[in-house]
């Protein structure tokens, strides 16, 4: 019925053979690519959420974070080098269970790229208005124009935030005209996020205070379902600082010997980042405190509330870890390293911007891959005469970015965004499963050991994640995902190539496509 739509997977390996690619990396150097790509926003700019939901059992939060990464990367792995071709989850799941499930994973993953888009650019905001302007100028923003409604950090009466409005749009006029960064550039801001870390963890550990983590899990393990708090309630949100690893699961057909080096890479990367994650939380909350701020009912109010906000606006709170838009910068500054504090948001300021420019990227590459494949308009895929960009759609997606930026918190942003991702990762472990027993003649590079633990393992872990997420982020999903299958029967399916004949297999913009005819009656 609506499940009977699958791409031929034949068609799309034809196209991957095409563009067969030299097996160069080693377990080292994977392991590096995957921490470069890990290490970024969520650690900058979701300490404080985190904090305000499990307090001490942030560190907790990682660890359990990071254990549930680990297994969804072994399935991204197994899959990403089976199938080496452009689309993620969405084309995976296209090439096993069909059209419906391929949209709605791809109409997930629209939600998640867009909304981590919109929550970097809230990020750094924070730094932009509390390094750039308070410290280095000693320029302060009105409310007003510094934070959306219900944004964290002091900020009641805020109307709107300005700066994340503006860098997200930006962004999008840099995405419009085809600037992008290179590798040299990124391999840079890498360099610059991950010092940074590093000086911060050197600098704040001598002087942790053991009686700073006490209570060490205030809000308990779990705060409760739909409350979002308690350490498990913080795992659901600061899963984003984890996203990323995907990337390197995609690099396993350059990999050489990738049943060893693959898991080396995947594993070693996730594991050193959770660490250095705790450690860097540790020294936050080990020097100045990072105790959430409890509600009448002893359950720590929201992350990203109004009642937050209006707490935090109070004096004894002004220092707060849990009401500070830029957590790191602001504990070394509370710590005496008020220099250092400012290079590190510096780091923060010129850094974030270009996550900003990948996740848009993304998220347009996603939407233009479904529209090659009829399910959406073809003018969303239309290619400016010029600029060689998908124009209309980048500056449909970027309004979209900037406005959600513009009037929502960091921490509700991120508890949407990793929905949408969660629900990708169950559907992409699914995938691999019906793979393995549809199709074992496959070549598979590298090849999970321990699927029927592993696959199973990841889809509960993300269904776990997402039954913690507060309640408004869990509602979001379903209600977009409705809104998916809506556009789905009324004019994808009636337009999709597939449904009328025509496989169409797009590695890139402008790149090899491969069209196939198929049999309808299949």
């Amino acid at each position: 019925m609506f499940l009977d739509r699958i791409k031929p997977l034949d068609a799309i390996l034809a196209t991957a053979e095409k563009k067969s690619l030299k097996r160069s990396l080693g377990a080292l150097q994977l392991m590096l690519f995957g921490i470069g790509c890990i290490i970024g926003t969520g650690i900058f700019v979701l300490t404080a959420a985190g904090a305000q939901k499990a307090g001490p059992g942030l560190m907790l939060a990682f660890a359990i974070a990071g254990a549930i990464c680990v297994v969804a990367a072994l399935c991204y792995a197994e899959i990403a080098s089976t199938i080496p071709v452009s689309g993620s989850a969405y084309t995976y799941t296209y090439a096993t269970m069909g059209e419906f499930l391929a949209w709605t994973v791809g109409w997930a993953l629209v939600l998640e790229y867009a909304i981590a888009a919109s929550a970097v650019s809230v990020g750094w905001s924070g730094y932009f208005t509390g390094t750039i302007l308070n410290e280095t100028f000693g320029i302060f923003l009105p409310a007003w124009l510094s934070a959306g409604p219900l944004a964290l950090g002091g900020a009641e009466g805020g109307f709107i935030n300005l700066p994340a409005l503006v860098i997200a749009l930006l962004v999008t006029w840099l995405l419009m005209i085809g600037t992008s960064e290179s590798a040299t550039v990124n391999a840079v801001l890498v360099a610059i996020k991950v010092t940074a870390l590093m000086v911060f963890i050197a600098l704040t550990l001598p002087q942790v205070d053991p009686d700073k983590f006490n209570p060490f899990l205030p809000a308990g393990v779990f705060g409760g379902w739909g409350s979002g708090v308690g350490a498990v309630g913080a795992a659901a949100t600061i899963f984003f600082a984890y996203v990323g690893f995907d990337a390197v699961s995609t690099a396993a057909e350059e990999t050489k010997n990738p049943q060893r080096n693959v898991p080396i890479g995947l594993v070693g990367s996730l594991l050193f980042c959770t660490l250095f994650y705790i450690l860097v939380a540790a020294g936050a909350i080990g020097t100045i405190g990072g105790q959430p701020i409890m509600g009448p009912n002893g359950i720590p109010f929201p992350a990203g509330s109004e009642e937050l906000a209006r707490q935090c606006a109070m004096p004894e709170y002004a220092g707060a870890l849990v009401c500070s838009g830029e957590a790191l910068a602001h504990v070394l500054r509370q710590i005496g390293y008020s220099g250092i504090g400012n290079a590190l948001g510096y780091a923060a300021f010129l850094a974030l911007p270009s996550v900003i420019l990948v996740l848009l990227f993304a998220q347009t590459r996603i939407f233009f891959v479904m529209s090659r494949d009829g399910l959406l308009p073809e003018v969303l895929s239309k290619v400016h005469p010029k600029w060689q960009t998908p124009h209309v759609v980048t500056l449909g997606t970027g309004m979209v970015v900037a406005v959600a930026a513009a009037f929502l918190p960091v921490g509700k942003l991120a508890d949407i965004a990793n929905a949408g991702t969660l629900y990708a990762f169950a559907l992409v472990a699914v995938a691999v499963m019906v793979l393995r027993r549809q199709r074992p003649d496959v070549k598979r590079p590298f090849r999970v050991q321990g699927l029927w633990f592993v696959g199973p393992a990841t889809i509960a872990g993300c269904i776990f994640l997402f039954l913690n997420l507060p309640s408004e982020a869990m509602i979001v999903l379903p209600a977009w995902t409705a809104i998916g299958v809506v556009i789905y029967f009324l004019y994808g399916r009636g337009r999709s190539h597939l449904g009328r004949g025509i496989v169409e297999v797009v590695d890139d913009i402008g790149g090899r496509e491969s069209m196939v005819p198929i049999d309808e009656d299949k």
